[in-house]
């Protein structure tokens, strides 16, 4: 006879883990897309099909993610949370994670770790990304966050500690910050340390214990997430770094194929996959590539299915229906994911008449990415229901129609919030999850 405590007990587990979930860095293994078919609006503002807006504790461009009925985003307080450049007393800076309940939009619990010093001083292109860039990951039991040097700090649903980890603590040496986020494989939770100590860890997601470490002085210039491709019933872990990309066994940390990619000293997005391709794209001319998962050793001239000479250059594209989108500067792309032919390439004018999407300036934004000059958008794309969503910095979302050609469907801007939008969109049961630098807003119909 089930007990009425054990019953609340399996009740519980249920509830926290659905089909619907958004548990990581632009969802289900990176792909941007909603896990369901559930509608998502195409049109919102400040009065219309906004179920609620939570004031968060500091700012971050760090994405919010979603587990049952509860949203998990990072920020941080203490020092620099309105932007001031370099002043102010960093040794008060901490790191948050903060729980919202998905349906009233309450904080639920708030737990902050302090900064592990010395840390980057706020200021110059750092500012431009900020103390809480990482966004957390989760498996419907536990939340892992990554706070660059303080650490992988691992908590219960009910915001318990579990344990922490240290992975290094290095400055980036062009002063961009960290970003890249968390990802877990099983019972693997994988951090890419790439700015930290140049490593990809590999921890025991219950224990903490490290698996493995894999470092390279080659994840240099590399700010993206990796994402897991299975050929032939094997997974492999996939990352783009300057002039490759790079395929890890995910248990072992073992480097098991590599294959010449991007041409660029930087790569600031990350790789996307449709399951057994790794496409990769960077910025400043580096061009992109398709390149077939699998296989050992140098595979550059056997598994290199495409390049081109143009990609996205802050943003992760969508890959949808054996197409690629993504929008670079006030460019709309659309490229064939089996060719790289081009299918579009469309300009979009701007609200305020002018072509591109302008840097939003101010302060306490902390934007994603680290690795733009100004005047591009940080957050990456993502697509529900045949529709692509892409956020501006200003804050003014793009809602376009995915199809061989080119349809803007609807420009939407929450009136009053002029802080920057550098964070990635959530998608869960048909509610988008936005967050600009200190606001967390629920959309649905």
């Amino acid at each position: 006879m089930i007990t009425r405590f054990s019953w609340l007990v399996l009740l519980s587990a249920t509830l926290t883990v659905s089909a619907a979930d958004w548990p990581r860095f632009r969802g289900p293994n990176g792909s941007g897309i909603a896990p369901d078919d559930k509608p998502v609006p195409v049109e919102w503002s400040a009065t219309k099909n906004l179920k609620w807006k939570t004031s968060l504790p500091g700012p971050g461009s760090s994405s919010p993610i979603v587990v049952g009925d509860r949203v998990f985003v990072t920020c941080w307080s203490g020092y620099a949370t309105e932007g001031q450049q370099g002043t102010g007393d960093i040794t008060a800076l901490m790191r948050h994670l903060v729980c919202v309940d998905l349906t009233t939009g309450k904080i639920l619990w708030d737990r902050s770790v302090p900064a592990k010093q010395p840390e980057e001083r706020y200021g110059g292109m750092f500012a431009q990304n900020g103390y809480a860039s990482h966004t957390a990951v989760s498996d419907g039991k536990l939340v892992c966050v990554f706070f660059g040097k303080s650490g992988v700090h691992a908590f219960d649903l009910e915001g318990k500690p579990l344990w922490q980890a240290e992975v290094g603590d290095w400055d980036d040496r062009r002063g961009w910050g960290s970003a890249s986020s968390p990802i877990l494989h099983g019972d693997v939770l994988i951090v890419p340390a790439l700015v930290e100590s140049q490593a990809l860890f590999g921890f025991d997601k219950n224990t903490g214990k490290q698996l493995w470490k894999a470092p390279s002085e080659g994840f240099a210039g590399t700010w993206g997430t990796p994402v897991i491709a299975e050929v032939d019933g094997r997974a492999d872990l996939a990352i783009a770094v300057p002039g490759e990309v790079w395929g890890f066994n995910p248990d072992t940390g073992k480097l098991r194929w590599y294959a010449t990619g991007l041409q660029s000293d930087s790569v600031c997005n990350s790789v996307v996959t449709d399951g057994s391709a790794v496409f990769a794209m960077s910025e400043r001319g580096g061009g992109s590539v398709a390149i077939k998962a699998g296989g050992k050793g140098d595979v550059s001239a056997t598994h290199t299915l495409w390049t081109g000479s143009n990609g996205s250059r802050i943003a992760t594209p969508i890959l949808w229906e054996n197409r690629l989108y993504w929008i670079s500067g006030s460019i709309a792309m659309c490229r064939d994911a089996k060719t790289g032919a081009e299918v579009y390439s469309e300009r979009i004018e701007s609200t305020s008449g002018a072509s591109g999407n302008q840097d939003s300036g101010g302060g306490g934004g902390g934007r994603r990415g680290g690795g733009g000059m100004g005047g591009g958008d940080y957050a990456s794309p993502v697509a529900a229901n045949g529709h692509l969503y892409h956020v501006s910095r200003r804050g003014e979302v793009l809602v376009i129609k995915l199809g061989p050609k080119f349809e803007l469907l609807c420009r939407n801007k929450i009136e009053g919030d002029t802080s920057d939008h550098s964070a990635t969109p959530a998608i869960s049961n048909g509610q988008l999850f936005l967050r600009s630098a200190k606001t967390l807003y629920c959309i649905g119909g």
